[in-house]
């Protein structure tokens, strides 16, 4: 077939359009490829607070299904067992109603004058993190701990989480043994793939500054900060702010209904901000902690959560 010069240009000209329209096209896709979304969770405890009745690990993840949430967070305290079928079970009962099991939230306390107390303590992680290896969880919740020289966690509420330590010891005493606690703990996190998240909670992470020493006292990739929104009790931003990049799952508390221990406004369109501008590209996790029937709060809450990083996500 004989093709003049003139249709030849015209037919090349089409083409040179099309490729660079193709690749417009191409380069749009990839840019909003690059675009983060939120993946949101709900912590078992949102729906028990540790009060009975006792709700099952099993009718959590239905309800997060339903509720078209993409994780669940396990509350060890909250399962019924810790045998292996019992872990496989809750495996396969997450898989066929459409949730990943993104973390499982554990207690232990490191801070123990006592070695034997310690070593049981560690015993209980290396043994946790098997079960989320099991479950194909990859990431555990740590406490560092507290001294316990004040036994009743309402009254450790009502001191806003502080306690002295115990006679004869220091802060810096505690510090030594939860990095050498954790540190014992991290060749099975790494051999199984388990991050572990230390978290803001009581005792020596109850400020920025406790999680951060460990943190990068120990400075390894399978330790890093587990950020809860709800537990500095007074000026929370500033100390968010400085955990966010170093952290590897977020805990979001709200309190509808009133808290159990304490309510906290919570500006969640500024904790967003925090997190997306650490690059955070994470779980953020629900722990519903109001008085609200968790039928109507654990709604509202996911709501408040989506609205809030959804518009900040859409400024990144």
């Amino acid at each position: 077939m004989n093709i003049s010069r003139r249709s030849f240009l015209a037919v090349a000209g089409c083409s040179a359009t099309a490729c660079v329209a193709a690749c417009h096209t191409v380069e749009q896709s990839a840019k909003s490829s690059n675009k983060r979304r939120l993946k949101l969770g709900i912590s078992t405890y949102s729906y028990w607070h540790f009060r009975p009745p006792k709700i099952s690990i099993e009718t959590v993840i239905e309800k997060a299904g339903q509720l078209g949430v993409e994780g669940v967070d396990l509350l060890h305290r909250q399962m019924d067992s810790d045998e292996r079928t019992y872990l496989l079970k809750l495996k396969r009962h997450a898989f066929l109603n459409g949730v990943d099991l993104i973390c499982l939230s554990i207690h232990q306390n490191f801070v123990s004058p006592d070695a034997a107390v310690r070593a049981k303590n560690i015993e209980h992680t290396l043994h946790c993190i098997e079960m989320a290896y099991q479950m194909g969880i990859p990431c555990i919740r740590l406490n560092s701990g507290r001294w316990g020289t004040v036994e009743s966690f309402d009254r450790l509420m009502e001191l806003r989480g502080e306690e002295p330590p115990i006679a004869g010891y220091s802060e810096d005493n505690a510090f030594d043994w939860c990095i050498d606690s954790i540190g014992k703990c991290l060749p099975k996190a790494q051999d199984c793939g388990v991050i572990l998240g230390l978290e803001n909670h009581w005792g020596l992470t109850r400020k920025a500054e406790g999680v951060l020493r460990i943190v990068n006292a120990i400075n390894s990739p399978w330790l890093g900060a587990l950020m809860d929104t709800g537990n500095f009790l007074e000026d929370p931003y500033e100390k968010l702010k400085m955990m966010a990049p170093k952290t590897v799952f977020v805990q979001a508390k709200t309190y509808f209904g009133g808290g159990e221990w304490y309510t906290l406004d919570l500006d969640y369109q500024r904790i967003a901000a925090i997190l997306v501008r650490a690059q955070y590209h994470g779980y953020v996790s629900l722990e519903f902690e109001g008085k609200e029937n968790p039928d109507t709060g654990v709604p509202k809450s996911l709501a408040l959560l989506k609205d809030a990083f959804g518009r900040e996500l859409s400024r990144a």
